[in-house]
């Protein structure tokens, strides 16, 4: 595995994907962010030695280098599922990939179902903590070279990171959320069973992605930072039809405040 990092990190290097200093991978509905990176260059995944190809409408399939809130970064622009049929390791590629580009953070934003009563399509999660329903991508053999055979998940999701954000939100006049985000493996939206079971055990998001991801990141000891955009409900007298088109649309309607509050960010980091 090491060996694929270093060449897909060396590949990259050569196309002037040098010395970013944080990482964010744009989720349903939420590429548009790119927009308002200056100086960047962009190339598709199927161009990158190793990496896998999106193929979710919506996941545009880019790795985009430029600047955002005065900071060199790397932007995911579409991401990797396990219902596409990938493997987790495939899947979590790219996080190992960023961390040996050398970035300090890693930014991740996703569309997710609500469960919690008190939310509403639309609104933005700051994502305290989460519950796994996908395999862990850690299994198989480890390579301490990459990180410790069992990390610890005490704070999967960087508390400083989070105090930023709130002041963040603040400053910008963005009405946030904090909550547990809960992953499966999808491709089927959740039934209303299910909606009410993942509230009672704790969840107030549920979605397909992400997880994985941080879970990774934690592995390199790379802190992470993660918003959800309530893109419809999963709350008893509230669950109705959903498609993918309509996830994309809601969470597509948020992307402006979504923007604001990362660049806002960026820039306190």
């Amino acid at each position: 595995m090491l060996q694929k990092i270093k060449e897909t990190v060396k590949f990259l290097e050569s196309r002037g994907f040098n010395s970013p200093e944080a990482g964010i991978i744009l989720g349903t509905g939420l590429g548009g962010l790119v927009s308002k990176m200056t100086a960047s260059k962009e190339i598709d995944y199927s161009d990158i030695p190793n990496f896998p190809v999106s193929t979710v409408d919506g996941h545009d399939g880019k790795l985009i280098y430029g600047e955002l809130g005065n900071k060199k970064i790397i932007a995911m622009k579409g991401r990797f599922h396990f219902y596409e049929g990938y493997s987790l390791e495939s899947i979590v590629f790219p996080i190992r990939v960023l961390k040996f580009l050398g970035i300090k953070n890693l930014f991740l934003s996703n569309a997710a179902g609500g469960v919690n009563p008190e939310f509403n399509i639309g609104d933005i999660m700051i994502i305290t903590d989460h519950i796994n329903f996908l395999p862990n991508p850690l299994i198989g053999p480890n390579d301490k070279e990459i990180g410790p055979r069992f990390p610890d998940m005490s704070e999967p999701y960087d508390s400083s990171l989070i105090r930023k954000a709130e002041q963040a939100a603040k400053e910008t006049g963005t009405n946030i959320k904090k909550g547990v985000y809960l992953a499966t493996s999808g491709p089927t939206f959740e039934t209303p069973a299910e909606y009410k079971h993942f509230r009672i055990i704790g969840a107030d998001a549920v979605g397909m992605s992400t997880v994985p991801e941080v879970i990774t990141a934690r592995h390199l000891d790379l802190p992470c930072f993660a918003v959800s955009i309530i893109s419809d409900l999963g709350v008893e007298g509230k669950i109705e039809y959903i498609t993918h088109e309509m996830v994309k649309k809601a969470a597509a309607a948020t992307e402006s405040a979504m923007t604001s509050l990362m660049i806002s960010i960026m820039n306190k980091i």
